[in-house]
């Protein structure tokens, strides 16, 4: 097929840039002409001015004073003031409701039977130094949302995180969870991948704990002397299998509106079919000690007194579980200000508000610096300084249980949402630090010159200096180092899943960020009873002083995608991240047939058998079929046409000096719309919800991302075919992204005033 720039059109588009790249000054912020970027400096800076560390404080208190899960009277309370605060501050605020599947537990039992019989406390003692743990009536007790019921007896097997790999381990050990309970530690994955593997390898329950290796005295202090979890202190939180689809199990990729088609719940295929339990290492100890068998390996030592066994037994344990099964509101704030010259042109902001218990961190750390930010916009467009493009706050319900909110409420206003929303900001809980920051790496040049532009309050320069120095400090390699310090552009992460986003970027095909703080705030209050205010002020970020820098980040991105005269995507940056993951993909199948050629020498010449402690004898793994070469040329061939097409557009862009919005419209349309481009018509193999083709969560990491992963994934499982189907349909969705950016550049060149 004919490329669409003709020699013609390259030629009229050279005398163009030549002409505009003479006394054409630089813009500080881009997307924005001269006048306008001055214009949008002024507005920042009174921005600043007008926000507050103790009324971010406030929010926080406020909001954390009694426990707001999802269905509970703190969480409607919490709702009603949010409404009320939007309101206040000018925006056409409402709820928009959902009704979701929610289980809260009727009967938990974990108990030892032999041969030293023990009963679970499963229970979080309130603290006299935490005035908010003694809330027990309102609190919900440790549990993981979405287990199934079941009442099991069986022998215990430890397994470590639960990941592959420790199932490959243990077939190594000749040792099988078949029909046996599994007990499991927090960490290595999300959570919800345990149960499933368990399930998968034949398990007929499974008990996860917190060791205190990984979030406790290993770490430093326990609360209440420190930030680190208790021997009491238990990790709630969903095992909904949110790497098939987030939201209500029930209505996969449509909304849960009150009269919506529900499955059954045993059809729901997010769903467990084995009980599943979160319990403290006080009650995990007494099991553990228990169990007998083979020692387990260096890495899946935990930090408790006693000798790591994997068994199975001769410990038997007692699992019962029953959940109440009801449908429940599900209560988004939704608040708008429209824009001046483009209300139909959306930038969306949001955090979620529902907590496991008090949830001052995990969630309102993060909710009262986006409330921050509603106030001050709200302070400023009374003032006159409305935004061009509408600004839509987003207070979402029910992410604790899989994403509830954002994704019924992205699925219920899908198409419109497809027309109308530029870009999709997202926080969640926050803290004292480092910034962090995820993104579409379109936006990622964006982000980086925002990060310039706020200065931390801890060393006085900017938050990407400070970022860029510990990036630089902690690189692996002295390479890596020279390139870091080399570049001039923050490198935002790929996003995976566990918050907000996912609905908006990996279904939907909107942009979307993930902004925040930390790394010197660690704890172990995640999902307890002592994510607390109290916690938070001590140790997460006293006086709220990292949340006033994030409203000033998220803040100046959210404005400036809302004020933008060209909207400031970097092609550029999308094309050169692709590009490096398909070089990581080919070196990676590289390696694999390296390795497997290797491993399959080396088992066929007994290597392996002689190699073996007699004593700890391990089985023979079985060899592995030959690693073909895979054709990427026509991968590469589209993402050869993406660089020549973004290198121009992002020159045509940054040598625009017209400031009329209305001439830009459609420009603009076509720019935000193109990351639709980049979505897969059928969705990934197996998992049709995610449809995007270059970011989604793991199958088997869950919260971490997999990039261009139909192709990975499919090569990590060893699916040949299916991995040179997914480079064919990966290299068809980029010429279609080409061709959108093609569109826009054309559009941009014809209205290119000409001197």
């Amino acid at each position: 097929m004919k490329h669409p720039l003709s020699k013609a059109f390259l030629f009229f588009l050279a005398i163009i840039l030549v002409s505009f790249s003479a006394g054409n000054a630089d813009k500080d912020y881009s997307g924005f002409s001269d006048d306008h970027s001055k214009t949008q400096q002024k507005w920042e800076k009174q921005y600043d001015s007008l926000l507050r560390s103790t009324d971010i404080d406030y929010f926080v208190k406020t909001l954390s004073a009694h426990p707001h899960h999802l269905g509970s009277p703190g969480d409607k309370a919490n709702v009603d003031f949010i409404l009320q605060q939007y309101r206040s501050w000018g925006f056409e605020a409402r709820v928009d409701t959902f009704y979701a599947l929610f289980p809260t537990p009727k009967t938990r039992l974990l108990e030892v039977i032999s041969p030293t019989p023990y009963k679970a406390l499963l229970q979080e003692p309130g603290l006299k130094e935490d005035k908010t743990s003694n809330q027990t009536s309102d609190q919900l007790p440790t549990y993981n949302c979405y287990s199934a019921d079941g009442d099991v007896t069986a022998e215990l097997v430890y397994v470590n995180f639960g990941v592959p790999q420790d199932y490959e381990e243990l077939d190594k050990m000749g040792i099988s969870v078949k029909g046996k309970i599994v007990i499991v530690r927090y960490g290595g994955a999300w959570r919800g991948i345990k149960p499933r593997l368990a399930q998968e390898h034949g398990a007929i329950g499974c008990i996860i704990y917190s060791d205190p290796k990984d979030d406790g005295y290993y770490q430093g202090d326990s609360y209440p002397k420190g930030p680190f979890r208790s021997e009491y202190g238990v990790q709630r939180g969903s095992v909904a299998d949110i790497t098939l689809y987030p939201g209500d199990p029930l209505t996969p990729g449509y909304g849960d509106t009150k009269n919506a088609k529900r499955l059954d719940r045993k059809d729901a295929p997010d769903l467990l079919k084995i009980p599943v339990l979160p319990i403290s290492w006080h009650d995990a100890k007494p099991l553990l000690e228990g169990i007998n068998g083979r020692t387990v390996p260096d890495s899946w030592r935990g930090a408790l007194p006693l000798t790591y066994h994997v068994g199975p037994g001769p410990v038997k344990v007692h699992l019962k579980l029953e959940f109440n099964w009801n449908i429940v509101p599900v209560y988004d704030v939704i608040a708008m200000l429209k824009g001046s010259e483009e209300p139909d042109q959306w930038v969306i902001r949001g955090n979620h508000q529902d907590g496991w218990v008090n949830g001052a961190d995990d969630p309102i750390s993060g909710q009262a610096c986006m409330l921050e930010e509603a106030k001050v916009v709200g302070e400023l467009a009374k003032e006159g300084m409305r935004p061009k493009r509408t600004i839509v706050y987003c207070s979402w319900d029910g992410e604790e249980e899989g994403l509830l909110g954002s994704t019924e409420w992205a699925e219920t206003n899908a198409a419109e949402l497809q027309q109308k929303a530029v870009a999709y900001i997202n926080s969640d809980a926050t803290g004292r630090g480092l910034f962090f920051a995820g993104s579409s790496h379109t936006l990622q040049n964006m982000i980086s010159e925002v990060a310039g532009d706020v200065t931390d309050p801890e060393t006085n320069i900017s938050i990407k200096e400070r970022r860029k120095a510990y990036d630089v400090v902690n690189a692996s390699s002295v390479d890596e180092q020279k390139k870091l310090l080399a570049s001039n552009t923050l490198k935002t992460e790929p996003l995976g899943s566990g918050s907000d986003f996912s609905s908006f970027l990996q279904h939907l095909g909107i942009a979307s960020v993930d902004v925040g703080f930390g790394g010197e705030d660690p704890g172990g209050e995640y999902h307890s009873i002592y994510d607390s205010y109290d916690m938070y002020e001590r140790f997460k970020d006293p006086h709220s002083i990292y949340g006033k820098v994030l409203a000033e980040t998220a803040g100046r991105i959210t404005m400036r995608l809302a004020n933008a005269d060209i909207l400031p995507f970097n092609f550029k940056d999308m094309y050169t991240t692709m590009s490096e993951y398909v070089n990581e993909l080919t070196k990676k199948l590289e390696d694999m047939r390296a390795t497997t050629e290797m491993t399959n020498e080396l088992l066929n010449t007994s290597y392996y058998v002689y190699a073996n402690d007699p004593t700890k004898p391990l089985v023979t793994p079985p060899t592995k079929g030959d690693v073909p070469f895979l054709d990427f040329s026509s991968l590469e061939n589209s993402l050869l046409k993406l660089q020549e097409t973004t290198e121009i557009f992002q020159r045509v862009a940054a040598h625009w000096r017209d400031s009329s919005s209305l001439s830009l419209r459609q420009v603009n349309i076509l720019i935000y719309q193109s990351e639709q481009k980049l979505l897969l018509p059928d969705g990934l193999p197996g998992r049709q919800w995610y449809k995007h083709a270059i970011y989604a969560p793991g199958y088997y990491t869950g919260y971490g991302v997999k990039t261009l992963p139909g192709i990975r994934e499919a090569i990590e499982g060893r699916r040949w075919q299916e991995a040179q189907q997914q480079i064919t349909e990966a290299a068809k969705v980029i010429d279609a992204y080409n061709a959108q950016i093609n569109s826009a550049m054309t559009a941009l060149v014809i209205l290119q005033p000409h001197h």
